[in-house]
């Protein structure tokens, strides 16, 4: 178990400085997004495999936690960015919502 428990977290530290050298050299905000998200995941898998090694539950909470904190924090910043594009096309002024959800959101068919 002792060379299952070394490679295990060698990789995914491996794995995590990866992730920490594609978010400090960028060269976009979405591959630091990206990256991040990355990390979360390596860090949510670490306390995983922690969990299963050691037989210990009381790190589920906080395993729920960071998977819901990479989850939202994807989310937001997808929808910041789309949000941004949606704004920049055409002559400049805000495109707004697609035809079907105007229809969707303001009640009438």
């Amino acid at each position: 178990m002792t060379v299952v428990y070394w490679l295990t977290y060698g990789m995914l530290g491996g794995g995590a400085l990866l992730a920490l050298l594609r978010m400090a050299r960028g060269p976009s905000l979405l591959d630091r997004v990206v990256a991040v998200d990355t990390l979360l995941v390596i860090i949510a898998a670490g306390l995983a495999v922690h969990a299963a090694l050691q037989r210990d539950p009381t790190l589920v909470p906080v395993l729920v936690v960071v998977s819901l904190l990479a989850f939202v924090g994807s989310v937001s910043v997808a929808r910041y960015i789309g949000g941004m594009l949606l704004r920049s096309q055409g002559d400049g002024q805000d495109v707004g919502l697609p035809e079907a959800a105007e229809v969707r959101a303001g009640g009438t068919p």
